[in-house]
């Protein structure tokens, strides 16, 4: 699969600020979380691959195109929600979302014909004709939402799209994010500092610190190499059955009064645990692999960040 965002040694200054440190990698997934702290660069790194920034060093691309040689090109296959409201006082959403489409390239005729089909697409269909003051905080996301796809782009950059929104309106967002993933015609950037919602629409993620790519993995593959942790709950002598475990080579650690945490290394089996317990007459009642949350990745590789700035130490 071709990548859809490449970085190679991105860079860019702000005066003596740093905001984004030689970011590198190449990036394929439908539906991409960007997470990290409040400072941590995810909205200057989406600015600076849709132009608004130049790099002080390196470059990026997007589906192939230079975001710096063939700029246009590249921004013409980018749909952007941003965080903040950045509509036109006194006009309606179909009036603002048309303007948007043509800016975007498409002829009146087809740009007011896809501006209705978009907001119908979020849930707006009704409330088109209204001026976009009058809505709602969600509603007004929506309409974020239906120009950011109006004019048909190959990979959609969404910038907090949950954010300040009521549980109502939120499931409303995720479900349309997803499904403009499941189509498979759209990549998706998700912007967020909600774990949750990251952990719900995304595949992959980067995570960013202090402008500093500290984490990418796709998150099934993360988890699933945590196969070896396991938790278990027993009826009987516990004591007797975790010094038998430890003899195998297992690393174990007890939780409250009948759990037990097992890592089996990589040679050993869960048969074998088993088999201890056949032996010792002992009931094995639950038995479950630990996956590691999205907030369990995000803190170890914060964890790590700080180790190496602090030398390791």
């Amino acid at each position: 699969m071709n990548p859809v965002i490449e970085l190679d040694s991105l860079s860019l200054r702000f005066g003596k600020l740093e905001a984004l440190k030689s970011l590198s990698g190449a990036f394929s997934g439908r539906a991409i979380g960007l997470l990290g702290p409040n400072g941590a660069g995810k909205t200057t790194l989406i600015h600076t691959l849709l132009g608004f920034y130049k790099p002080s060093a390196g470059s990026g691309r997007i589906f192939g195109k230079d975001i710096l040689q063939q700029d246009k090109a590249a921004r013409a296959l980018i749909g952007y929600m941003p965080e903040r409201d950045s509509f036109i006082a006194g006009m309606t959403a179909v009036r603002f979302i048309r303007l948007m489409a043509e800016i975007s390239g498409l002829p009146p005729s087809e740009a007011l014909e896809r501006t209705h089909e978009a907001l119908y697409y979020v849930g707006l269909g009704e409330a088109r004709y209204r001026k976009l003051e009058t809505y709602s905080l969600g509603m007004k996301q929506l309409a974020k939402l239906a120009q950011a796809l109006v004019h048909g782009p190959k990979l959609l950059f969404l910038d907090e799209p949950t954010n300040g929104l009521d549980p109502p309106a939120r499931e409303r967002m995720i479900g349309l994010i997803k499904d403009i993933r499941d189509t498979g015609e759209v990549h998706v950037v998700l912007s967020s500092h909600l774990l949750r919602d990251v952990e719900e629409c995304c595949e992959e993620v980067m995570i960013l610190k202090q402008g500093e790519l500290v984490y990418y993995r796709n998150l099934e593959e993360e988890r699933k190499a945590n196969r070896k942790f396991l938790e278990l709950k027993i009826h009987g002598d516990r004591g007797r059955f975790v010094e038998s475990v430890r003899q195998l080579g297992c690393e174990c650690a007890l939780h409250g009064k009948r759990s037990i945490k097992v890592i089996l290394p990589p040679e050993r089996t869960i048969r074998e645990l088993y088999a201890i317990a056949s032996e010792q007459k002992i009931q094995i009642r639950h038995l479950d692999f630990k996956k590691d949350s999205l907030q369990d990745i995000f803190l170890k590789a914060m964890e790590t960040k700080r180790e190496a700035d602090n030398g390791g130490l």
